[in-house]
């Protein structure tokens, strides 16, 4: 169904480009959370990072997970000042957290001041975001341009850098939202027609999605990329 694949797409593409990772390399997990892809770094040494102060409810603004469990980092402090020596790792994953940073570009010097030469670097953030995770939300998303900007200007080269979604599956999303967002934000309930419409412009995306062609340069759910420092 349109619109409902994000988080899916992403997981699969982050199992298998960690998958495809040489046995033992040293990985840090920066920005790590409750561990989520700790599950697919089996084969490798895995070290996680969080600041680990968001607790689940935030400031009560925008969305919420209601709790969060960051007690089995390894790693707790400053994205931007991991206490580790120079060149100290082989690969860093950093899933959805760029957006959560007061200065991202800082998190990126980081991660090139501690991975070693020809290491890999594996980031994916959103393009567009709803507010999440507040206080602690500082940017809705980064397109390609960002990317690469800041990594080439670091000495990283982009070898792979993909779309999750398109401009028909963002909105698709949305509309999947909007019983939720009323229920929370509004007293108003969506009429049996109003549920109707939806259905009938999710159809109308879902078909405009299956014959699309470039429409994730104008919006998506966010991008994935592989870069490798020269």
């Amino acid at each position: 169904m349109v619109g409902t694949t994000n988080e899916a797409v992403r997981k699969e593409w982050l199992s298998n480009t960690l998958k495809k990772l040489p046995d033992g390399l040293r990985l840090l997990d920066a920005g790590a959370g409750e561990l989520a892809n700790k599950k697919f770094c089996g084969h490798l040494d895995y070290i996680s990072q969080d600041f680990c102060q968001y607790e689940g409810t935030g400031d009560n603004r925008g969305l919420q997970t209601g709790s969060w469990d960051t007690k089995k980092i390894d790693i707790i402090g400053d994205i931007t000042n991991i206490p580790e020596e120079d060149e100290s790792f082989d690969v860093i994953l950093c899933t959805e957290v760029l957006e959560h940073l007061p200065d991202p570009v800082e998190a990126l010097i980081e991660f090139q001041r501690l991975l070693k030469k020809s290491g890999t670097l594996i980031l994916t953030a959103p393009f567009c975001s709803l507010t999440h995770f507040a206080p602690y939300h500082y940017s809705t998303g980064f397109n390609r341009y960002f990317y690469e900007y800041h990594l080439e200007g670091l000495g990283f080269k982009l070898g792979n850098i993909k779309t999750n979604g398109n401009f028909f599956e963002y909105l698709g999303q949305e509309i999947h939202r909007i019983p939720s967002m009323a229920d929370k934000f509004t007293s108003q309930k969506a009429s049996r027609i109003e549920r109707i419409a939806m259905k009938i412009v999710l159809t109308m995306l879902e078909r405009f999605s299956k014959n699309d062609t470039t429409s994730d340069e104008v919006l998506c759910f966010g991008y994935q990329m592989i870069a490798i420092k020269s």
